[in-house]
């Protein structure tokens, strides 16, 4: 994936991916200079989780424990501990600031965390940097490459990583009916509607094979129906591969209707609130947000949201809005 910095997050991760070494090192040499000169430029103490065992689980694809994160005077994490279990589709919620983009960062290879904390990866233990390359990332924005075609765009990952091209494009040939795309694989970006992008998007993410996914609110900037449409396409997909996804998202909704798991983030600095197993049947319905286990559900969340918004906005208030 192409790594992005803190600094810099409408750039990060223009193909999907975070940018690995071979994709710096080994790039095809049938990708143009141009292309690779814009995938360069686009460049990602111990609480109470941490002590029910968090970092520990046997067989977890993804474990971390007593992560905590600061920026400067700035604590965006503290103690934050979880494990992901492989093929797990895992939602993440929680107010505005509570570190859930740092998280990702983390997850990605593109932070490390503070000292004291500990990652594990394949039931093996790891820093941060060993993680860049070895996950898939799409951001909320598509960031397709404007010059190239629906194909190119979705190939951009596997080329820079050395794939031949004509192998790449056959391949990507070959899933284009899968996200909807049969047809358009010689259209630009702009002549594509928001959701056909964010399906060009993904493609390019699922092309990049790796065994997590992360996902940071890649639907966020869709109107109501379409985000509707490409909730249920995306589970449609997911459950086909079953790649591991944690997914970022400020729509309640949205995260029980996705996620096998929900995890609620506390107010900054954040760590795991709580995590909400979701007991509902797969393939999910549309109608199923009408449902009451569903509406049960949604309160539980939305009143533990609430409660960590509300330390957020009196933490920010009693500080003048600096918090």
């Amino acid at each position: 994936m192409f790594a992005s910095t803190r600094t810099a997050p409408a750039t990060a991760g223009a193909s999907g991916v975070a940018r690995s070494s071979a994709a710096t090192d080994a790039p095809s040499a049938g990708l143009a200079a141009q292309d690779r000169h814009a995938a360069g430029a686009v460049s990602t103490q111990r609480d109470a989780a941490a002590d029910l065992g968090y970092g520990r689980g046997a067989g977890a694809l993804l474990s971390l424990a007593g992560i905590s994160k600061t920026f400067g005077a700035t604590q965006a994490l503290n103690g934050l501990g979880v494990d992901i279990a492989p093929g797990e589709f895992v939602t993440v919620v929680g107010p505005s600031g509570c570190g859930k983009s740092t998280l990702f960062n983390i997850v990605a290879g593109l932070e490390e965390p503070d000292a004291g904390g500990s990652l594990r990866f394949l039931d093996k233990p790891c820093r941060a940097a060993d993680l860049l390359g070895k996950v898939s990332f799409m951001p909320q924005r598509d960031l397709l490459l404007p010059w190239r075609t629906v194909i190119d765009n979705a190939i951009l990952a596997v080329e820079m990583e050395g794939a031949r091209r004509a192998d790449a494009r056959r391949a990507a040939l070959e899933m284009l009916p899968e996200f909807g795309l049969a047809g358009f694989e010689n259209q630009y970006p702009h002549q594509l509607s928001g959701g056909m992008r964010q399906r060009v998007a993904l493609m390019r993410t699922f092309m990049f094979k790796r065994d997590l996914m992360l996902l940071d609110e890649p639907f966020g900037a869709l109107d109501a129906l379409t985000r509707s449409m490409m909730q249920r396409w995306l589970l449609e997909v997911w459950q086909k591969h079953r790649r591991t996804i944690l997914f970022i998202t400020h729509d309640v909704d949205e995260a029980l209707f996705l996620g096998d798991r929900v995890l609620v983030m506390t107010a900054r600095p954040g760590r795991v609130k709580l995590q909400q197993k979701v007991d509902l049947p797969r393939p999910r319905r549309a109608d199923i947000v009408t449902a009451p286990e569903f509406i049960a559900l949604k309160r539980t969340l939305l009143e533990a949201i609430e409660e960590e918004s509300m330390k957020s906005f009196r933490a920010s208030d009693a500080t003048g809005g600096h918090a």
